[in-house]
């Protein structure tokens, strides 16, 4: 029992420290930029390194999702006494609620959060941050601010994408295999929709974004230990954005539905 409340204890100050340590690393961030034109200019930058590249990937994975969507409720509806058209319906239903959003940001936590966690990480380690803050520049909002921001207004764009592609992955299939008519699936995609869903969905994609781009940076913004700190670094940082993905789904469901 002793050993249990020790581990218990460190836990609880580890967690308080890199909660605080976190918080005013957002502090940081969030100054005012020294130069307008330099951060709106690396908003751009990090906005197609970030959010453009990561079309093609969600593209595919929702084409193919949609597809598997229609299978699995096609198959599972077996009753005669069931209109074929609530197949497209629970598709939709399905894609944006939960894939559309919280999936496809658990997939954005393991490319987005390596990514800018090995870059953040790479220049602490190689001491390119020390050499900025010696040059007078605030490292962390000239470097995080602009993936923050790029993540978190661009990335609820992807969520309706993939919507969109998610819907016509399920068109293909209906078309190719002729499981049910044409005119009921899209029968069941306008069925009873309500336009809050959307609403709900884009808030969840910039709250996860938000929580991918921050801890992401956050975590390379402190590594050390060399090329294998960074290492580490990244592999934390998608272990904590995925956890915290899936708690704030939690809340953000409780709270909005």
């Amino acid at each position: 029992m002793g050993a249990l409340s020790v581990n218990i204890t460190v836990l609880i100050r580890d967690f308080l420290y890199e909660t605080g340590r976190y918080l005013l690393f957002m502090r940081q961030v969030f100054r005012k930029p020294e130069k307008w034109r330099l951060s709106v200019r690396q908003f751009f930058t990090e906005a197609g390194k970030l959010v453009l590249n990561s079309i093609p990937l969600i593209a595919l994975i929702s084409v193919f999702i949609g597809a598997v969507l229609v299978i699995q409720t096609s198959n599972n509806m077996t009753s005669p006494f069931l209109p074929k058209m609530y197949i497209g319906y629970m598709a939709r239903e399905s894609l944006i609620l939960e894939f559309c959003s919280t999936m496809v940001c658990l997939i954005l936590a393991g490319k987005i959060g390596s990514n800018i966690s090995s870059e953040i990480g790479t220049m602490r380690i190689t001491e390119q941050i020390d050499a900025m803050e010696m040059m007078g520049i605030n490292s962390a909002n000239f470097l995080v601010m602009p993936k923050i921001l790029s993540t978190t207004l661009l990335n609820p764009l992807l969520t309706l994408m993939s919507f969109i592609v998610g819907l016509f992955g399920g068109y293909l299939i209906v078309a190719l295999t002729g499981m049910i008519k044409v005119s009921d699936y899209l029968q069941g995609l306008r069925f009873d929709f309500n336009g809050y869903y959307i609403t709900y969905s884009v808030v969840k994609t910039a709250v996860f974004s938000f929580i991918i781009s921050s801890i992401s940076s956050y975590c390379g913004y402190y590594a050390k230990g060399g090329s294998l700190g960074v290492g580490r670094s990244a592999t934390k940082a998608i272990v904590m954005a995925s956890a915290l993905i899936l708690i704030f789904n939690l809340i953000l469901t409780r709270v909005m539905l």
